[in-house]
C-alpha cells in the first residue's frame, strides 16, 4: 500500500518553523519589545483558497494549543546565539488567535495579523504552511511517498551524473522549504534523505522542529521584515538599513552573520553596507533578480573596500532547483563562498503538482506604511503608493 504524505496535524510543534523567525524574535524581545505590526496574505498565483476555509481555520485553532517542551528548550539551549531570557519567555509563549483575522473577503481568502511584532512574529511560517498542506490534501490527495522519493533521488543522480565529486567539493545545499512544502510527511521524507544519501554537501535545515529530529545545523539569520520594519522604529528612513543592521550587530555580535539585501535593492543596499558592515557580517543572501550580477555586484563591492571576497559567503536562496544551483556554483566557484538555500523545489516537487506561489508579509509598523522593493519585478510589496514613491526617491531607486 503506498504511504500517504500527509498527517493529521500539519504544524507538528513550536519548532515546526524556520530558525530566522526564533532569531528575529529574540532580537524584537530585547530591542523592540513594544513595537506593533500588521501582515497581510498574498496568494500571487491567484488561486481560488475559498474551498479550503474551513479546514484551514481548524488547523490554525490546533495553533493555540500548542507550548514548547522541556526538551524542545533543551535543543534550544545548545543553540550559542538564543539567550537564556527568551528561551524563558518562549517557554511562555502561546499562539495567540486574537491577532489572526481570518475570513472571505472580495470572493477572496482574506488573511490579516495585527499585533505585537513580539507575538505575531510566529505566525508567518505555520500559516503559510497550513495553507500549502490543506490546499495539496484536497487537490492532490492521491500524490504518494514514493513519488516524492522517485524524484528526489533522480534529482540527485542527476546532480552525480552532471558534476564529478572533484567538481562538487565545497557545494553547500541547505533545506529552505517549510513555508510552501506539500505536506509536513514530504518535508521529513525529503529531509531524510538528504542526511543519508547526500553526506557532506547536504548542510542543514532552516526548519528547528527537522533540525532536532536530525541533528543538523539550523539554518538561517535574518528576512525581509527586519528591514522592513526598521523604516518606523525611529531612525530616519534613510538611516533604516543602516540602523537594522547595526541593531542586528549589537544583538549577535559576530553571530549569526549573513544579511539580507534586497530590502530595497541591491544597490541601495550596497550603498549602506560600508567598510564597518561589511568586516562584521560574514555575507549576504540573495532572494531576488538575477543572481550572477548580484553575485558579481557583491563580489565588487568587497573588493572595492579592500576586503578578500573569498573570506566571505553568498547564499542564495531565490526560487532555486539543482541545475540553476550547479550553473551558480560553476560561475563563481574560486571567487566567494558559495551555499545554496532551496525551498519549493526540494519539499514541493512531485510531478503533475502546481506549487502555491503566496506569501504573508508585514504591510506597516506603529501604525505606518512599510515597504519592500525587491530585484525582482512583482515582488515589491506595499499597500501605499505615497510612501512607496516616497521611499523609492530616498534611496534613489529608478522606475
Amino acid at each position: 500500500m503506498s504511504e500517504s504524505p500527509f498527517t493529521a496535524r500539519i504544524v507538528q510543534n513550536l519548532l515546526d518553523t524556520d530558525f530566522y523567525k526564533l532569531t528575529m524574535m529574540q532580537a524584537v524581545l530585547h530591542n523592540y519589545p513594544n513595537a506593533e505590526v500588521e501582515w497581510e496574505f498574498h496568494s500571487r498565483n491567484d488561486e481560488d483558497l475559498r474551498p479550503y476555509f474551513s479546514e484551514i481555520r481548524q488547523q490554525l485553532e490546533l495553533l493555540s494549543e500548542m507550548a514548547i517542551s522541556s526538551d524542545q528548550l533543551a535543543f534550544l539551549e545548545r543553540i550559542s546565539c538564543l539567550k537564556p531570557d527568551f528561551l524563558r519567555f518562549l517557554g511562555l509563549f502561546r499562539f495567540d488567535l486574537a491577532y489572526l483575522h481570518v475570513g472571505i473577503e472580495d470572493d477572496r481568502l482574506f488573511i490579516r495579523l495585527r499585533g505585537p511584532w513580539l507575538h505575531v512574529i510566529l505566525f508567518e511560517v505555520p500559516l503559510l504552511a497550513i495553507i500549502s498542506e490543506v490546499r495539496n490534501r484536497q487537490r492532490y490527495g492521491l500524490a504518494t511517498l514514493e513519488q516524492v522519493r522517485e524524484r528526489l533521488y533522480y534529482k540527485l543522480e542527476w546532480l552525480v551524473q552532471e558534476a564529478s565529486a572533484e567538481e562538487l567539493d565545497g557545494f553547500k545545499l541547505a533545506d529552505f522549504g517549510t513555508r510552501r512544502r506539500f505536506s509536513y510527511g514530504v518535508h521529513a521524507e525529503v529531509v531524510d534523505i538528504l542526511v543519508h544519501d547526500f553526506p557532506g554537501r547536504f548542510v542543514g535545515t532552516s526548519n528547528l522542529h527537522l533540525a532536532r529530529e536530525y541533528q543538523l545545523k539550523p539554518m538561517g539569520t535574518m528576512a525581509h521584515e527586519w528591514l522592513m520594519a526598521h523604516q518606523q522604529l525611529g531612525s530616519r528612513l534613510i538611516d533604516s538599513q543602516s540602523a537594522a543592521l547595526d541593531c542586528w550587530v549589537r544583538e549577535y555580535r559576530g553571530l549569526l552573520g549573513i544579511a539580507l539585501t534586497d530590502c530595497i535593492t541591491m544597490d541601495a543596499f550596497l550603498r549602506d553596507f560600508d567598510l564597518y558592515f561589511a568586516k562584521l557580517f560574514d555575507g549576504l543572501r540573495h532572494d531576488s533578480g538575477d543572481p550572477l550580477v548580484w553575485a558579481h555586484k557583491a563580489i565588487a563591492h568587497y573588493e572595492s573596500l579592500g576586503i578578500d571576497p573569498r573570506t566571505k559567503t553568498l547564499v542564495f536562496s531565490d526560487g532555486l532547483d539543482l541545475p540553476g544551483a550547479l550553473a551558480i556554483y560553476r560561475a563563481l566557484r574560486g571567487q566567494i563562498d558559495i551555499s545554496f538555500g532551496i525551498g519549493t523545489n526540494l519539499t514541493c516537487d512531485i510531478p503533475g503538482i502546481e506549487p502555491m506561489n503566496m506569501v504573508i508579509k508585514m504591510t506597516a509598523c506603529n501604525g505606518q506604511p512599510v515597504a519592500k522593493i525587491s530585484d525582482s519585478p512583482g515582488k515589491t510589496q506595499c499597500r501605499d503608493e505615497n510612501f512607496l514613491a516616497y521611499l523609492k526617491h530616498v534611496f534613489k531607486v529608478a522606475e
